[in-house]
């Protein structure tokens, strides 16, 4: 009987996939909320409109910057810690060793049984550096454009999401009409994301559109209600 390969499928892409969900979940829900919360207010479409898209404008770059700033600042912490350790292995190299060894011994493993891995990487610093950072700091190495990645993954995703919610204003002259629609329209595109993201993330793909949809309703609500109430 011949031996089936197996060939394990692991989803890799976390980072990007991170970006999407903070950008495209804050771009439904924030021109969302923006324009219903206007509508209660004003009747004038095209103010909502152009409310709107400076909104999302502003918010792309702001989240944009936000990712850029987060990558790099993720960056700045893993050469500051890459750096410490490569002087510590220097100095106190004893320690370092007996670190390795406590590291080991959380998976059950003796002295005696690290004792090889030990010496192998005493010998090889770099390789030993490495071990420390991803086991004892439990840090990986960014990727070197991950800062402009992520801000324009951000940027790009807080854009689409923003411009669904405005779609129906740009249909209806009418504002309660465009309401209407655009309630429709995005609840049904932050439950087709909350899906999404669940069948990403391992989440329950209905768990996670009902729990996308009914925070991004509230928040419209919230602002609809608000509005028109100081109206």
């Amino acid at each position: 009987m011949p031996n089936t390969p197996h060939i394990e499928k692991h989803f890799t892409a976390g980072e990007a996939v991170r970006d999407v969900v903070i950008g495209m979940s804050d771009g439904l829900t924030v021109p969302f909320a923006l324009a219903a919360g206007l509508t209660g207010a004003i009747s004038q479409t095209h103010l909502i409109v152009t409310a709107g898209f400076a909104e999302i404008a502003a918010g792309s770059i702001a989240m944009g910057l936000g990712g850029y700033l987060a990558a790099r600042g993720d960056a700045e912490h893993y050469a500051h810690e890459r750096a410490r350790e490569e002087e510590e292995i220097l100095r106190l190299p004893e320690r370092e060793a007996q670190e390795v060894r406590e590291i080991f011994q959380t998976y059950g493993l003796s002295d005696e049984e690290s004792a090889t891995v030990v010496e192998s990487l005493r010998k090889r610093p770099n390789d030993w550096v490495a071990f420390m950072m991803r086991f004892e700091l439990g840090l990986e190495k960014p990727e070197p454009s991950r800062a402009w990645k992520s801000a324009l993954t951000i940027a790009l995703a807080y854009s689409i999401g923003g411009v669904i919610p405005l779609s129906a204003y740009l249909i209806f002259p009418d504002a309660s009409s465009a309401l209407k629609l655009s309630v429709a329209v995005t609840l049904a595109a932050l439950a087709v994301f909350g899906g999404i993201k669940g069948r990403f993330t391992g989440v329950p793909v209905i768990r996670s559109a009902l729990q996308t949809s009914i925070i991004g309703g509230l928040a419209a609500a919230a602002a609809f209600g608000i509005a028109r109430w100081i109206s």
